[in-house]
């Protein structure tokens, strides 16, 4: 019976463990056509110009993907690759190469898509935690989306 218990109490701290994949997503409606907003953000390297974190961004390419760097307002800087890309269905997604957000294995995706008489964009994200408690990776990373979503509500209007 102990034994019995004890793999029981394996199989839920093993669930409760840190190292799991974490999740976030936010979404925001934006008051312009979907076609507008994605031509505010479609481009990879675009970020540059709306994200509020993000001073420059500098584009290249490494065997045939593109490589976005990002110098941090602040400091710091980001180097992501493009994964995949659907200018029909207005998204793309993305992975985080090297950086210093409290983040690994991140890959997230921005997507466009019309909702009612506007667009609504949604920002997602999944990732495990490096070097800080899953909470710090979590709030750093929704920060990045809410901040970001709202410069694109204001640009894109």
């Amino acid at each position: 019976m102990s034994r019995i218990l004890t793999l029981a109490g394996l199989a839920l701290l093993a669930g409760t463990a840190p190292g799991l994949a974490l999740d976030v997503q936010k979404s925001l409606e934006v008051a312009a056509p979907p076609a507008k907003v994605w031509q505010t953000i479609g481009d990879f390297c675009g970020i540059g110009t709306w994200h509020p974190a993000v001073e420059k961004c500098t584009p290249s390419e490494k065997d045939g993907k593109k490589i976005r760097t990002l110098a941090l307002k602040g400091g710091g800087t980001l180097v992501e690759e493009q994964v995949t890309r659907d200018d029909k269905v207005m998204s793309y997604t993305y992975t985080i190469l090297e950086g210093p957000l409290p983040v690994s294995d991140y890959k997230s995706t921005i997507a466009v898509a019309p909702e009612g008489s506007g667009s609504k964009v949604t920002w997602e994200g999944t990732f495990n935690a490096k070097g800080a408690p899953d909470t710090v990776a979590k709030d750093a990373i929704e920060g990045i989306y809410t901040s970001g979503l709202k410069a694109i509500a204001d640009k894109a209007r």
